[in-house]
């Protein structure tokens, strides 16, 4: 996994306001991910990282309706309607998941919401090095997911912070 530039980043970071209510909050770093608070979420962590083909990507866990999500933007993804839901399928070493993903914007940028509500999924994706995302058969996004464990037993830590 290979993060662009520390600046553009926090750029993202600290305009994620836009989409994610009041912004996002520094909690530390793990290994290639930036590990956050999102205050809109009930004080929800996550881990986000910006990858070569300028994808800002964040998983974490939304403490208001005790699911967790995967979150994608990218400006190369074109019209997306915001709050419309789009079927997709994704790979995580090669083992297939389908799923729905709701469209989103920040600062412009496109992008698109997973929810989930079972906890070994969320494990689940630590522990693989691979994960690809399809939409009408189409790969859409592929990242290398070095480090991913570090980073969500960094967002562990940081939740059981929040009480």
């Amino acid at each position: 996994m290979k993060l662009k530039h520390a600046a553009l980043a926090l750029a993202f970071t600290l305009s994620a306001g836009a989409a994610f209510g009041d912004g996002l909050e520094h909690w530390g770093a793990s290994d290639y991910w930036e590990v956050l608070i999102d205050p809109s979420l009930g004080n929800g962590c996550l881990i986000q990282g910006e990858f070569q083909d300028g994808s800002l990507v964040r998983i974490g866990l939304d403490r208001n309706t005790g699911s967790g999500y995967v979150t994608v933007f990218n400006t190369a993804w074109g019209d997306i309607e915001d709050g419309a839901t789009y079927p997709i399928s994704f790979t995580l070493d090669g083992e297939s998941f389908d799923g729905e993903a709701k469209g989103l914007y920040l600062n412009d940028v496109p992008g698109a919401d997973i929810t989930f509500d079972n906890v070994d999924f969320f494990m689940s994706i630590a522990q693989r090095q691979t994960m690809t995302m399809f939409h009408d058969g189409n790969e859409v996004l592929s990242i290398d997911l070095t480090g991913t464990m570090a980073g969500l037993q960094a967002v562990l830590e940081c939740q059981d912070e929040q009480g």
